[in-house]
């Protein structure tokens, strides 16, 4: 029942987006909560984890620094040449860039295992990449933006380290130390985790009830391409620089799957409202695309050969 209510985030997404925008003054009230909510996702992500997990990065250092390397390198720059390229505004230019540095979504774990990824690898990527998000994104988003709008570099890292780092580092404390009792309720996470990203979309939905309808069209399409660039990009580099078939299609999802929660926690914190819709469209949109390219690989089978795997 749960996995089936985890597998439909999208629509589930859709649909309470759609009373957001109706009914606004509903959610208006909870603006002030989303840095909280996005820490009680990333506590329910480090709750998957164990230090034994991140051992693994030891035995394949090269394939971790790659892929990490090309979702701080690719995503910045696609998602500021995009925005260039639209010419948007400077407040929605400030949100996909910032999206573009955020490191990769927790969604990316699960749709790498639809599409019969490397898991183990997608963990590890995504776990490297956020917990390394308070230098990164900060430095990467200033680079970028900060000749244009001011960045505060400084308030960065330390949301970044009360919103990711902490929680995350606490998840993995109490799974170490109470695994055993975790185990029977570990079934739930990804759920609660749903849940909570759903609304925090409705909330910013609603704080954007103004820009959505006079600028929705544009902000989706920027989307799009950004993500779907950068599940190309990280596939075809990988596949470029010799990676198999399995590690290319982890690194596609993630390159192309952001912390989009993160980026709409940041926006909404150090930037406007208006900077956190293109995060909040992409949290809908990166599952959808995600959805169908695991499909589609998934379909194709295993067809790579052995000595790739």
């Amino acid at each position: 029942m749960l996995q089936r209510f985890t597998s439909l985030f999208p629509l589930w997404a859709l649909m309470l987006s759609a009373v957001a925008l109706l009914y606004p003054e509903v959610f208006l009230p909870w603006s002030n909560a989303i840095p909280l909510l996005l820490g009680m996702v990333m506590f329910a992500m480090g709750m998957t984890l164990s230090i034994k997990d991140f051992l693994l990065v030891l035995r394949r250092p090269g394939v971790i620094l790659l892929g990490t390397v090309m979702q701080y390198t690719l995503m910045p720059l696609i998602g500021f040449i995009i925005s260039v390229a639209l010419d948007l505004s400077p407040e929605l230019t400030a949100g996909v860039v910032l999206l573009g540095c955020c490191p990769g979504g927790t969604a990316s774990n699960v749709i790498c295992y639809l599409a019969r990824g490397d898991v183990a690898l997608s963990i590890m990527l995504t776990s490297v990449s956020t917990l390394i998000a308070f230098v990164m994104t900060p430095l990467l988003t200033w680079l970028y933006i900060g000749q244009t709008i001011p960045v505060d570099m400084y308030g960065m890292v330390v949301s970044i380290l009360q919103i990711v780092v902490l929680p995350v580092t606490l998840g993995i404390t109490f799974n170490t130390l109470l695994h055993e009792h975790i185990d029977r309720v570990r079934y739930a996470f990804p759920a609660l985790s749903v849940l909570i990203i759903i609304f925090i979309i409705a909330v910013i939905m609603a704080l954007n009830r103004d820009t959505v309808v006079s600028a929705g069209i544009l902000v989706i399409i920027v989307v799009v391409m950004h993500n779907l660039l950068g599940l190309a990009g990280g596939y075809g580099f990988s596949r470029i620089l010799g990676l198999s078939e399995i590690e290319a299609r982890t690194i596609a999802f993630e390159v192309g799957m952001q912390n989009s929660g993160l980026s709409v926690a940041l926006a909404i914190k150090h930037f406007s409202a208006a900077a956190a819709l293109p995060g909040a469209l992409f949290s809908i949109w990166h599952n959808v695309s995600g959805s169908f390219l695991a499909s589609y690989w998934a379909g194709k089978g295993t067809s790579f050969t052995k000595k790739e795997e």
